[in-house]
């Protein structure tokens, strides 16, 4: 269950993404094209059948479902998933969008085969990010996989200065953080590590889980 002060700060970050909705892509652009492009196609890589993409926000995963798939998209914010929708009547992806807080999901018991999260976690405040976990562990069939993209702040001492010139903005415009370290929640949210690696020098990290076995 979400306490009144969780729901009070889903509430900001819905208001963060609905306000920044119509400018999200456009900010995003010289990173999307210089570096998540790839990422994304990673993401996807050996994934099939029912699948979950959490957070879907704008639809930028849309090109890289597997063929054959069947993907639903969920979002907190209904002005991302305005725009999640043109994109997807724009490119003609197979996808069913849904309104839905990822700590509530309205999905059965092991409903999916594989899912994916994008940057999600980086939003997710600390006390989210256990009950995000378990829902997502919950849905998640026995023996599926879960993969959860998010950054991570660089050991390189002119790179950690760049990213903490950042925080502020980034805090700001995206309700976000460059530091969630998500692997610390994974075992109490009932989660097996099965990698951790980095795709983008040692600043954006897939990390790839399963759910304990029973």
């Amino acid at each position: 269950m979400v306490s009144r002060r969780s729901k009070g700060d889903l509430i900001s970050k819905r208001k963060t993404y609905n306000r920044i909705a119509r400018l999200y892509d456009v900010f995003d652009l010289p990173f999307e094209h210089g570096r998540y492009k790839p990422l994304r196609r990673v993401l996807f890589e050996g994934m099939s059948g029912t699948l979950l993409d959490a957070g879907v926000g704008t639809g930028r995963n849309f090109p890289f479902y597997p063929d054959g798939a069947k993907v639903t998209g969920i979002d907190l914010s209904p002005a991302m998933l305005d725009r999640a929708r043109r994109r997807k009547d724009k490119l003609g992806t197979a996808v069913d969008l849904r309104e839905m807080n990822v700590m509530e999901m309205d999905f059965p018991d092991d409903s999916f085969d594989g899912i994916v999260s994008t940057f999600l976690f980086c939003v997710l405040d600390a006390e989210h990010q256990r009950p995000a976990l378990e829902e997502l562990r919950r849905v998640c069939r026995p023996g599926g996989t879960i993969r959860i993209l998010e950054y991570a702040i660089s050991q390189n001492p002119l790179q950690r200065f760049v990213m903490k010139l950042w925080t502020p903005w980034v805090r700001f415009a995206y309700g976000a953080e460059f530091d969630r370290h998500t692997e610390q929640y994974l075992k109490a949210a009932g989660l097996d590590l099965v990698e951790k690696k980095f795709l983008h020098k040692d600043i954006i990290k897939l990390l790839t889980m399963r759910p304990k076995a029973s």
